[in-house]
């Protein structure tokens, strides 16, 4: 599996073939063209580096992902942390916390989340 990292104008991509798949590679060329102006070839030349990555494939033309949305933010999400807050979670949370107020529901949330771990 290739580097699960993509930038800006990827993920959006991304995320246009996440919401559509399987989807032909020609339709996805005109979505492409109508969301971000692009023309076929960047479109190919962009499937075709996610497809390297291991997050799509590309089978007889039609194209469909290896890893969910869902998983792919989780590692990248995670990957974050890491890098960043060496890997501790309420490092990250305590930064996130000072630029942040947050709402009463957010911090329900995230303790209904932390509650659900701990069964």
């Amino acid at each position: 599996m290739g580097e699960l990292r993509m930038g800006t104008a990827e993920a959006r991509f991304a995320d246009m073939i996440w919401a559509n798949e399987p989807i032909l590679s020609g339709e996805l060329s005109k979505l492409a063209n109508g969301e971000f102006g692009w023309k076929k070839t960047t479109s190919f030349t962009v499937l075709k580096r996610l497809c390297e990555r291991g997050i799509f494939q590309n089978q007889n033309g039609t194209v469909t992902s290896l890893i969910s949305r869902e998983a792919y933010y989780a590692h990248h999400s995670e990957r974050y942390v890491e890098e960043a807050f060496g890997g501790s979670l309420p490092a990250f949370l305590a930064a996130f916390g000072t630029r942040k107020k947050l709402s009463d529901q957010e911090i329900d949330e995230i303790q209904g989340i932390i509650e659900s771990m701990r069964r």
